[in-house]
């Protein structure tokens, strides 16, 4: 089961602490939104995690190694993409991603399979043997998260992988991600988008000031910090009658309530965890209203970052 742990992580510069005492541990195939504002610690804390900043106190270990003391063995299984690197633009992703395989150590008879398995991917098949100047933002990114997955790596960790790209490329992104979460995974993504988060993400963790503030599914999380209710948004394929919100949507098991917030979603607010939010879809489902979404809502992930933030500060 792959795993990332931080054990009293600290980081100080000076006077300034840019992470504090950080205890963190995540185990799993999943992927988790690491969130704060900017200046937060999260991108000092992915550092420490792949030793391209040391610790000044406590631990980073990835599958129980410690990253700093046995970094090969730590990393042998790890892939990063921390900030936005750079590809020459002369070169193609074939030509890109032979040199980043051949520095990573990928025997000479499997790189052509896996840079076009890792290609596919990021679905650029077509680009393969373009020139990478010519590609928009989001395609050199699809290609930098394509150089990520040449080792088959169990552990991602992306730094914020949607900053700086139109719409349509961090929809392109996004989407990658989702895809990435079917392969058995840990992805530990840093961002401060919280409804990417709340789409993309299995749990969250919080942290501002350089603390962790909580760590939890996203579900629990919202109903913790909203007077224990959840929300979710509901997709339909088409538009249902008011009256049938009223008189049987709202009135399901644990539902506080339920509205429609526009011709074809609804919004329902309801009492308890995961285990209510999977029997919720259940009982939609059974009603044969159309279902073709269902999410925890962004504006309640928003809320409580709002007021945890808020509360540190």
């Amino acid at each position: 089961m792959p795993s990332i742990e931080a054990v009293n992580l600290t980081k100080t510069y000076g006077s300034f602490c840019a992470l504090s005492a950080l205890n963190l541990k995540i185990e799993g195939a999943k992927c988790v939104g690491f969130l704060g504002p900017n200046g937060a610690g999260k991108t000092t804390t992915l550092k420490m995690f792949t030793d391209l900043i040391r610790p000044s106190s406590g631990e980073a270990l990835i599958n129980g190694v410690n990253v700093h003391t046995e970094k090969k063995k730590a990393l042998e299984s790890v892939a990063t993409l921390i900030e936005t690197p750079e590809i020459y633009p002369s070169l193609t992703p074939r030509e890109a991603l032979s040199m980043i395989a051949e520095i990573r150590g990928v025997p000479t008879t499997e790189i052509k399979n896996r840079i076009e398995d890792a290609i596919a991917e990021v679905h650029m098949n077509e680009w393969i043997d373009k020139r990478v100047g010519k590609f928009s933002k989001g395609m050199k990114q699809r290609i930098c998260i394509a150089s990520t997955l040449l080792n088959d790596p169990c552990i991602l960790l992306l730094d914020e992988p949607t900053t700086g790209l139109d719409p349509r490329g961090m929809s392109e992104v996004r989407d990658i991600v989702k895809s990435l979460k079917s392969k058995n995974r840990l992805i530990f993504m840093s961002s401060h988008i919280l409804s990417e988060v709340s789409e993309v993400c299995d749990e969250v963790a919080m942290i501002d000031h350089g603390k962790l503030l909580v760590y939890d599914t996203i579900s629990n999380v919202t109903a913790k910090f909203s007077g224990g209710a959840n929300m979710v948004e509901v997709g339909l394929q088409h538009p249902i009658d008011a009256q049938l919100i009223t008189q049987t949507i709202a009135k399901l098991p644990d539902v506080v309530s339920a509205e429609q917030t526009d011709g074809k979603n609804l919004r329902i607010r309801f009492s308890g965890g995961l285990d209510v939010q999977e029997r919720l879809l259940s009982d939609l489902v059974k009603l044969n209203i159309g279902v073709i979404s269902y999410r925890v809502a962004s504006s309640e992930l928003e809320d409580v970052y709002l007021n945890l933030i808020k509360e540190t500060v």
